[in-house]
């Protein structure tokens, strides 16, 4: 990891060294953490001398006395994981980087010396040795639980014990997209001590929780805090749903643990914002109950097996919900439909808002993906949608997801069906330059032959239109959810609004290559 100074960054919480015929091995750090509570307390007796009739001054809740009896049942349960993996000259970290010195250090004639020595040096073939934390949820099948970035690219893993001890350790299987790995050794080596996970959603902000490491071998490290947030979205992957606690949380301890007052795992471990690598008191844990779903099914099947939907979704925003007379903005839209999916029947249809999945409500456009995901492959599930103003109960079947079929979410949707066209001159409305799809201006603008509808050849700089991203070549295919295929439906139907006194129109736009979103534009 290069060294450019001191900036707030997020990063894995894995130590890695370099360990090969460069005679300095740098340490560097990279993400972490989250939590659960402590039984419920009875309120305190009234302060003496209170008036009588008024309510007593709540008596301020210290921290736990003490968590050494916790953490002693804990500690033999977490574990250091160990990777090496050999490269070549080619590949790895490169040079190591200075470091930054204070304006002035004594030192840096030295320093300056020692790395200009060093540059253009042949790094030859080396060992780059990782280091992180886990723990063992079955001591009779010898599981481990880590992050996946703690022992990706490994061409060995080893596990220590708190008390020294190693044993090799083969991969299981992993989830790149939750950074979870599952790990297994020999479970008869050695007596081996296991902890299991809580429900993490019984968990409040402000619950005390208990952070356990075991980063570079020597035993177990404990830090206390409470739970700061919940359902945090740091953009790692697609499912992100994290805790977020001030327990210190440093490098090396990936994959670690993290307790609540009862010693159950309610979250593991995976990132911190920094701007050194050292706890600043952010820290971030993959949730209890995503990890475990993910656990047992890599124990079960040695991969994950997710629900899938089929389909292309997008934000609900204030002026979307407005067109679809919507008290608010919250659900998600669909933006398309994949072809051959498990709603490709016509049970979801582009424009509907999804608002409940399987009794789960969805909130935003991310609740979504992380929902589906989380139910069985071929379950029957009732969906709750908006369509066309009016909310409805539909049932779906959900399919599996597979890594094609995410590749076909961003390449490919359903355009809609061409109606017959009308010969209509080109005409302009709300910024936008629109005429008739012609095989000219298909080759022009090269548009896909399934898309159809009514191009927008040009678009007015600084209108409505240009503001919202809109550009020349793109298709509309709807407005306010009905079918356009000339620009006189789609002058008629803004008519139709402003005559309704709508104050904007819900587009349905397709990209050159069919994909398609939704946009709103004022016609007021």
């Amino acid at each position: 990891m290069t060294s450019t100074g001191v900036r707030t960054s997020l990063r894995l919480l894995t130590a890695v060294a370099l360990v090969a015929t460069s005679g300095l091995s740098p340490a560097f750090a990279q993400l972490s953490a989250p939590s659960v509570p402590p039984a419920s307390q009875p309120a305190p007796a009234p302060a003496p001398g209170t008036p009588q009739g008024q309510p007593a001054q709540p008596t301020p809740i210290q921290g736990p006395a003490s968590v050494a009896d916790l953490a002693d049942d804990l500690l033999g349960a977490v574990v250091n994981i160990s990777t090496s993996q050999h490269v070549t000259g080619t590949e790895g970290q490169g040079p190591v980087p200075m470091p930054e010195l204070p304006e002035g250090s004594p030192f840096q004639d030295f320093f300056d010396e020692f790395f200009k020595n060093r540059e253009g040096q042949n790094q030859g073939p080396r060992d780059v040795q990782s280091l992180g934390s886990g723990f063992v949820i079955d001591a009779q099948e010898g599981i481990v639980v880590t992050n996946n970035h703690v022992i990706a690219d490994a061409d060995a893993i080893e596990v220590i014990f708190a008390d020294g001890g190693k044993l090799k350790a083969e991969l299981v299987g992993r989830d790149t997209k939750t950074d979870l790995a599952v790990l297994k050794v020999d479970a008869k080596a050695r007596k081996l001590t296991s902890v299991q996970f809580g429900n993490s959603d019984e968990m409040r902000i402000g619950d005390w929780v208990m952070a356990v490491g075991n980063p570079f071998g020597l035993g177990g490290t404990v830090t206390v805090g409470i739970i700061s947030a919940r359902n945090r979205d740091i953009n790692s992957g697609p499912y992100d749903d994290f805790i977020q606690t001030d327990a210190a949380i440093n490098r090396g301890n990936s994959g670690g643990p993290l307790f609540n007052m009862r010693g159950e795992v309610i979250g593991i471990n995976t990132a911190i914002i920094s701007p050194s690598g050292g706890s600043i008191g952010i820290g971030f844990s993959i949730p209890a109950k995503m990890a475990s779903g993910v656990v047992s099914q890599i124990r079960e099947f040695g991969e994950t097996r997710r629900g899938w939907l089929g389909v292309r979704i997008q934000p609900v925003t204030d002026d979307i919900a407005e067109s679809l007379n919507m008290d608010r903005a919250h659900g998600a839209l669909v933006a398309g439909v994949i072809k051959g999916g498990p709603v490709d029947n016509g049970s979801i249809q582009p424009g509907d808002v999804v608002l409940k999945f399987d009794g789960k409500d969805v909130r935003e456009m991310r609740d979504l993906p992380r929902v589906v995901a989380d139910s069985p492959v071929g379950k029957a599930v009732d969906v709750v949608i908006v369509r066309k103003g009016v909310e409805q109960t539909v049932q779906v079947t959900l399919g599996r997801l597979e890594d094609s079929e995410e590749a076909e979410v961003a390449e490919g949707t359903d355009a809609p069906e061409a109606a017959e066209p009308d010969v209509v001159e080109n005409a302009t409305t709300l910024g936008m330059t629109i005429g008739e799809l012609t095989d000219e201006q298909r080759e022009t603008f090269s548009i896909a032959k399934e898309v159809s509808g009514v191009l927008i050849s040009e678009v007015a700089e600084g209108s409505a239109a240009a503001e919202k991203g809109i550009e020349p070549g793109e298709v509309i295919t709807e407005i306010a959810q009905e079918s356009v295929a000339s620009p006189k439906d789609v002058l008629d139907r803004v008519q139709a609004l402003k005559e309704q006194g709508r104050k904007n129109a819900l587009l349905m736009l397709a990209s050159k290559t069919g994909e398609l979103r939704f946009v709103t534009l004022r016609i007021d």
